[in-house]
């Protein structure tokens, strides 16, 4: 009996051993993707996608939109929705707005304390590292069989520092090392889609692209000040 113990302490040891190493080669294979976006951006001063945007807030509530996303080192970011309705997020290098011309307002918040999930994508622009956004990436397994990605792309997972604007984001990347795909999960059973197609690097995009000034009658508005004060 104490042999068999013996042996059976020594399996269990063993598996904890492979697993650890296993662990190990996991987190280094998901840095070096990592580090393998960051160097693909690093030398990319400016980029236009078009993208396709799916919302879904718990099982009922679906939105699909679309648009144009515009990237400018350092930190400036333009994301142009034209379909179904029109609306504009831009971020400035200072602050996030948020446009919705139907609506006649304007919210305004600095982009340090932005909670936007869009506002991670700063990646683009050099303005942010993987590292400095999560606390853990890791690497997700990709059979390439129906509803996975195609072989040869990979997908990240993300877990961010502060979950402030999102709790989990994945991003699939393909051989070149492009953002194609990101699902960002946020609080209140919240998940968000965004494929991306039609990559252009380093076209000219003037910075007034990504300056925005309030039309006249239109009402700005700072996040803050719509919170609740507390009892």
């Amino acid at each position: 009996m104490r042999r068999l113990v013996l042996i059976l302490a020594g399996m269990a040891m063993a598996a904890t051993a492979i697993n650890a190493r296993a662990g190990l080669e996991g987190s280094k294979r998901a840095k070096a993707v990592a580090q393998a976006i960051e160097r693909h951006y690093h030398g990319v001063k400016t980029l236009r996608a078009i993208f396709l945007e799916t919302y879904h807030a718990g099982q009922d509530d679906v939105r699909v939109e679309s648009g144009t996303v515009y990237f400018r080192r350092p930190g400036l970011m333009r994301w142009d929705y034209k379909e179904p309705r029109k609306k504009l997020f831009l971020t400035d290098g200072h602050n996030a707005w948020f446009y919705v011309p139907a609506y006649h307002t304007v919210t305004r918040s600095p982009m340090r304390k932005s909670a936007d999930w869009r506002t991670p994508f700063a990646l683009l622009t050099g303005k942010a590292k993987l590292a400095d956004l999560c606390s853990r990436v890791s690497l997700v397994p990709n059979s390439g069989g129906p509803g996975s990605p195609p072989l040869g792309y990979r997908v990240l997972d993300c877990q961010p520092k502060k979950r402030e604007g999102f709790l989990d984001a994945r991003i699939e990347i393909d051989p070149s090392y492009r953002i194609v795909r990101v699902l960002v999960k946020q609080p209140g059973d919240i998940n968000t889609e965004v494929q991306f197609a039609r990559w252009q690097e380093n076209i000219p995009l003037p910075k007034s692209l990504f300056r925005f000034v309030p039309p006249p009658g239109v009402s700005v508005v700072n996040p803050r000040a719509l919170a609740p004060s507390g009892p």
